[in-house]
């Protein structure tokens, strides 16, 4: 199933600059793209309607809170049943280590982005909330030293 939305180029620069910067007045944005503020306006709350913007985040720097620490942790739940996705996931969601929870195929069932204090918290995270847990067969842990932000997500490019 496609659940794709058509766009145009105007709709494909609307989403750029948003994407660049969620900020930016409509007045602004209208006179980038070339188009009339009310056009604009008007662009974007159909591209809400659609599911395409699906809505604006704060991002903050995580060392500045405490959490100067990231990793992903890589987690295999046995046995990976539906009875026990649920749960497992809302549990993990609600620690306040949790940047973002995956789910997967392949060995690894979860990747888990949790950023914390300093080795010791996380080694605590590890033992307390996930090897404790009776589904949790194992856990691989994996430092992020840098992350990096990439480019604007637009549609492919059609051949």
């Amino acid at each position: 199933m496609n659940d794709s939305v058509v766009l145009d180029p105007i709709d494909l620069d609307i989403l750029r600059l948003l994407q660049n910067d969620a900020r930016t007045t409509y007045r602004d944005l209208a006179a980038e793209v070339g188009v009339a503020a009310s056009t604009c306006l008007d662009r974007v709350a159909r591209l809400r309607r659609a599911g395409v913007i699906l809505g604006h985040q704060l991002r903050l720097d995580p060392a500045k809170l405490g959490r100067g620490l990231q990793a992903l942790l890589m987690v295999q739940v046995r046995p990976h049943r539906r009875e026990l996705v649920g749960p497992f996931v809302d549990r993990i969601r609600a620690l306040p280590e949790s940047r973002a929870v995956f789910h997967l195929t392949g060995p690894d069932d979860y990747l888990v982005h949790v950023a914390v204090s300093d080795t010791a918290d996380l080694q605590r995270l590890v033992l307390d909330e996930f090897t404790s847990r009776r589904e949790v067969a194992r856990v691989e842990t994996r430092l992020i030293f840098q992350q990096w932000d990439c480019g604007p997500l637009l549609p492919p490019v059609a051949n």
